[in-house]
């Protein structure tokens, strides 16, 4: 069909807008690729550099400082102190086997140490840089320095390590910290990737463990530039991290010295609450350890040092350690029997020095026998007759019921490792862990603390502290968080009769104050600091009839570890109660004659804040008591108030 002019013109100009179109999208397009050509050749022309010589960027971890730990008055019981280290990059060294021999020979490496550390370098990839030696001297670091021509790859570098410089006292409340391991990690859902730095540390035992989140901090972060096999060529930025929470303990450090040293050569426990809001003001463990000794790497002669001490310096006896607390449980009996109505304070029971029942014989410790006893003397005398028979009136139930009111038998929530919750039993209990009905003679056992009763020396402490306030206060360790107090809130009436109370009060007052009283050689000689307290002895084994007829059943006569376990537990001052005392005397025999001693002295240095002045001693012991304090290894607390620098 033939198209007339106009058709043609039509077509004409329809190809020219298309043209346009198509020359319009092809310049933009060409200015897109030209300003994209011009950003990837000049802008980013460094960035291409890196990658055309097989270069990357990494992003690195960068560790950060961990928060100090101090006692009540601010001094550091857990810190952070320079660490001069030297580390080696193999690739860089000719031969690893004579550097390793000069720097041991500049240093004084041990042939055990050179070997851990070549196989360390062995392990690594040949640029990664391996620490040979640490915590070193400035001395030594300067050796280091001064030969570095003659020791190319070998740098001396600083860090920062934990430092606990109380040593042993702290151990089982501090705890320590150490190196990550696959245990640690397996533990975890989500590990933070700072815990993946090498010889990166954490804590593992103690407030160190319990409070690692706080403590630890976060990392920074460094982005370093890296070849293709990943040797670093330099570091591009880093960003700092977040330094880790400062806390703060409610122990006093100078009391916790004086504890640690007082049961020097024991195999004890002892623990010091504030009555009237449950501050722990010091709870030691003896014998301890030195926690710096886990940090730098305990050698297997000192752990075996410690695993194999039959006094078990790695057991925390005041929260881990349950025992049966004797003759301490028997306020827990008086109470009950007071509250349930089956006595009254002064109505008296005869002992003839046993008790039988369903043709059993209990014993009282005193063979001839109290006579008429009633509250106040049984506590006196510690009769055991009296509180066999207001037991099986009261019943077990009842006194499983007062002893928890108590705090005995609860887990407290302290951040300290392995607590333990103890055991108040009852026809419950053993029914479902025995498999047995309860029978009187259990009763019985359990009025005098021993049996299936288990307590620590922490729950000992925290029911003499509700004892002698009338207040069910909880034991607190953790004062402040990065400066903010931790607030204890509204303490609750303990909801026990005021007036039995007084009763068991007063009884534990002629413990120590009476000439008859079984603490009576360990009272305290000044009127405004008197105190009030009871002792214990909890049998670790039965004895015999044959032995009981033989009257071969001293202390003495046995091996240590047979030997009865010793408790005492008080307040003072009486009046006006500020601190509540337990403690425990593993195998220590009588509570009057091994563990009050303890105890009074550990009690008159907490009310003193010093040691203890000799006029607060009877006249005759002051002798005596004078010669014990000057061969006691106490600190000086001068060097270390403000104690180490987190830099």
């Amino acid at each position: 069909m033939k198209q007339t002019p106009r058709d043609i013109e039509e077509s004409n100009r329809r190809i020219s807008r298309r043209a346009l179109f198509l020359g319009g999208a092809q310049v933009a397009l060409m200015s897109v690729l030209a300003l994209r050509m011009r950003y990837m050749q000049v802008e980013q022309a460094d960035q291409f550099r890196l990658l055309a010589e097989e270069n990357r960027i990494n992003m690195r971890l960068i560790p950060p400082t961990r928060g100090l730990i101090f006692d009540r008055n601010g001094r550091v019981i857990a810190g952070n102190e320079q660490n001069y280290r030297v580390v080696l990059v193999r690739e860089d060294v000719t031969d690893v086997d004579e550097t390793l021999a000069a720097i041991a020979r500049l240093v004084a490496l041990g042939p055990d140490e050179v070997a851990r550390a070549k196989t360390e370098i062995m392990r690594r990839s040949p640029f990664v840089p391996v620490t040979v030696a640490e915590r070193l001297t400035w001395q030594q670091v300067a050796e280091i320095a001064v030969n570095a021509p003659a020791l190319p790859g070998v740098t001396p570098e600083v860090g920062l390590s934990r430092h606990y410089p109380m040593e042993g006292d702290f151990a089982h409340v501090v705890g320590y910290v150490g190196p990550v391991s696959d245990y640690d990690l397996s533990k975890l859902e989500d590990p933070d990737p700072v815990l993946q730095i090498p010889r990166f540390q954490i804590g593992k035992n103690g407030v160190e463990t319990k409070l690692e989140h706080d403590l630890r901090g976060k990392a920074g972060t460094k982005r370093i530039e890296v070849n293709a096999v990943g040797r670093v060529i330099r570091e591009l930025d880093r960003i700092p991290g977040q330094e880790g929470t400062d806390i703060q303990l409610t122990v006093d450090a100078g009391l916790q010295n004086f504890m640690q040293a007082r049961m020097e050569g024991e195999s004890a426990g002892a623990v010091v609450v504030d009555v009237q809001n449950g501050d722990i003001l010091g709870i030691a463990s003896a014998p301890s350890f030195d926690p710096n000794k886990f940090v730098r790497g305990i050698s297997v002669s000192d752990y075996r040092e410690l695993t194999e001490n039959i006094y078990r310096p790695l057991a925390n006896k005041t929260v881990q350690g349950t025992y049966p607390p004797g003759s301490t449980f028997k306020m827990v009996t008086a109470l009950a029997a007071l509250e349930a109505g089956v006595i009254s304070p002064e109505e008296t029971v005869w002992c003839p020095g046993h008790f039988e029942t369903a043709g059993r014989r209990f014993h009282c410790w005193k063979r001839g026998g109290h006579g008429h006893v009633n509250l106040n003397y049984s506590l006196q005398q510690s009769c055991d007759v009296y509180y066999y028979e207001v037991a099986r009136r009261a019943g077990i139930e009842k006194m499983a019921e007062v002893a928890r009111r108590l705090g005995l038998g609860e887990r407290h929530d302290l951040p300290m490792s392995a607590v333990a919750g103890g055991l108040i039993p009852d026809k419950a209990w053993k029914r479902e862990n025995r498999g047995e009905e309860w029978l009187v003679g259990d009763t019985l056992n359990a009025a005098i603390g021993q049996g299936f009763v288990l307590t620590s020396p922490m729950q000992l402490a925290v029911m003499t502290a509700r004892l002698a306030s009338g207040k069910a206060v909880s034991p607190r360790l953790i004062k402040s968080i990065d400066g903010i107090e931790q607030d204890i809130g509204e303490i609750p009436d303990l909801d026990i009769n005021p007036t039995f109370l007084d009763y068991v009060r007063r009884g534990m007052f002629n413990v120590s104050n009476n000439k008859r009283g079984t603490a009576y050689s360990s009272r305290v000689d000044d009127d405004a600091l008197i105190l009030a307290g009871k002792t214990g002895t909890s049998q670790v084994r039965n004895i015999t009839a044959a032995e009981r007829a033989r009257g071969v059943f001293r202390n003495s006569d046995l091996p240590w570890e047979r030997r009865d376990h010793a408790l005492f537990v008080c307040f003072a001052p009486y009046d006006k109660p500020r601190v509540a005392v337990s403690v425990i005397v593993e195998h220590g025999g009588g509570g009057s004659t091994a563990a009050a001693p303890i105890a009074r002295d550990i009690t008159l240095r907490a009310l003193h804040d010093d040691l203890p002045p000799l006029t607060a001693y009877p006249a005759y012991q002051r002798n005596q008591i004078e010669e014990r304090f000057q061969d006691l290894d106490l600190r000086s607390f001068e060097e270390n108030v403000t104690g180490r620098s987190r830099a």
